[in-house]
């Protein structure tokens, strides 16, 4: 009995699938969090550090406070553990669907025509599957990191705001970035970057022993 599966269009399918699964998994930039800590710590603040016009101004070094968040940290280990878990299922599923496809080129002609028929239909679906596998994987990935990043700039907003208001209530606090800075220099003595840093961990590490 012949198979009667065009073989070529599937083997096309099954290659542009491991070709393409995953790339769009590799490289992603994490930065996450999955809640806003609910207690805050008491940072020292020294009293405000530039006056410009009658308003208090100071700024915080964004990228060393991600880089040194306790918090930021542990998420981000999390969120690579996601990654690598819907990556590894990714493959699996193409493992699976390869075997599938090469035991039915092995043992198809001891089929018959109806079986071959039904065969052949449910491998090319998932053929048709496999070819979107990878975009559906790195867009879940993608809306976890989106969720997390939220959850980061309200966190923090949230503490800024609780810290100016009890401590040197500035009137501009400003975010300082390597590459997306609107600023080209910021006077080092309004940088209260440590302070939000040292409270923000102070935060972290009391709701961690809170839920131990």
């Amino acid at each position: 009995m012949i198979i009667s599966m065009e073989n070529n269009k599937l083997s096309k399918i099954l290659l542009a699938c491991n070709a393409v699964l995953f790339l769009g998994l590799v490289g992603i930039y994490i930065i996450h969090f999955t809640s806003a800590p609910k207690s805050r710590a008491n940072a020292e603040a020294t009293e405000p550090l530039v006056k410009d016009g009658g308003l208090t101004i100071a700024y915080v070094d964004t990228d060393t406070l991600l880089a040194n968040y306790q918090y930021a940290k542990d998420l981000e280990k999390e969120l690579l553990a996601f990654k690598n878990q819907q990556e590894a299922y990714g493959k699996q599923q193409v493992e699976k669907f390869q075997n599938d496809y090469q035991n039915y080129l092995k043992n198809g002609s001891s089929m018959t025509l109806s079986q071959q028929q039904a065969k052949e239909a449910e491998l090319k679906q998932r053929a048709e599957k496999m070819a979107s596998l990878e975009q559906e994987l790195a867009a879940k990935v993608m809306e976890r990191q989106i969720n997390e990043n939220t959850k980061l700039l309200n966190a923090i907003f949230a503490f800024v705001r609780e810290y100016n208001k009890d401590n040197q209530k500035f009137d501009i606090i400003l975010r300082k970035t390597f590459e997306n800075s609107p600023t080209l220099y910021m006077n080092p003595g309004m940088d209260i970057t440590q302070e939000i840093l040292d409270g923000l961990n102070e935060e972290y590490k009391n709701l961690k022993k809170s839920d131990d």
